[in-house]
């Protein structure tokens, strides 16, 4: 408890619970906290718990507030559903009188304080704290004990699609993959690449020599005018043979292999500098 007292004192408030009376309400009188940034349980986690309870009883009563003549759940989602699962009628609980932005703010601290959240739930968790508290990035940090480019890292993802987000929240996408998205910006991109990922099994090092390439096109769009100058100086062979070339490239790159790239044209000469690897990563 020390270091939960601890956060809420730097978000000025005090949930301690020391001589305060514990009461034992109906587990079907208590509703779910709104405010919850965790939506993926572990069922393997709850069993265990359910096992611990079995044994020991439940050690910590849960934390609810009285809202439209119902328990609002404030702390303990954990301890709740594992006493629902083990058919209790009734849990051993401690009402509190919090408002929305302290019964937001205690939900969303004990689970950034539990391992499991997805990176995604922890993100949304940091913005919600800034939101309710009007704090800049730094003083989150500060407040969490955290570096600020954790959190703003974290708060990056907020601005991929909701497709990617979903990908991490179910587990499909690994922060770092998600994280090798963000350059590409146009979010059409990004979601091929997390197609990519998917299908292929891409580790994060073939997700980012992907990204590259993808940024290098994008970046450098060959213009028509331009390009019709610049092939004047190629004959039709010498055209084809780049094209087929680059087509050549491109498909080792779709079969998941990171290999890496260099063109340049000289006076009398067009160069291509490809490094292949001897094993593809796994």
């Amino acid at each position: 408890m020390a270091v939960k007292d601890q956060f809420s004192r730097l978000f000025g408030f005090s949930d301690k619970t020391e001589n305060e009376e514990i009461r034992q309400i109906p587990v079907d009188e208590i509703v779910p906290n709104p405010y919850q940034p965790r939506t993926v349980f572990d069922d393997e986690k709850i069993d265990e718990l359910c096992q611990t309870i079995r044994t020991h009883g439940l050690i910590q009563p849960i934390v609810v507030r009285i809202r439209d003549n119902r328990y609002e759940l404030i702390a303990g989602e954990r301890r709740l559903r594992a006493s629902k699962k083990l058919g209790m009628e009734r849990i051993p609980a401690i009402v509190k009188e919090f408002n929305d932005s302290q019964t937001a703010s205690i939900a969303l601290i004990e689970n950034l304080q539990r391992e499991g959240l997805t990176a995604i739930e922890e993100a949304i968790a940091y913005q919600k704290l800034i939101d309710l508290h009007n704090l800049t990035q730094e003083s989150l940090a500060q407040r969490l004990g955290k570096g600020q480019s954790t959190i703003a890292n974290k708060l990056r993802l907020l601005h991929l699609p909701q497709e990617i987000q979903d990908a991490l929240l179910s587990r499909k996408l690994t922060e770092r993959h998600a994280r090798a998205l963000i350059p590409l910006k146009d979010s059409a991109l990004q979601l091929q690449v997390l197609q990519e990922i998917i299908e292929r099994d891409w580790n994060v090092k073939q997700t980012e020599t992907r990204v590259k390439y993808l940024l290098e096109a994008t970046e450098n769009p060959p213009v028509e005018k331009e390009k019709k100058q610049k092939w004047k100086s190629f004959s039709r062979d010498s055209r084809i043979a780049i094209n087929t070339v680059r087509q050549s490239i491109n498909m080792v790159i779709d079969s998941g292999l990171p290999v890496e790239t260099n063109e340049e044209e000289h006076e009398e000469f067009y160069q291509f500098t490809i490094r292949i690897p001897k094993k593809k990563e796994s």
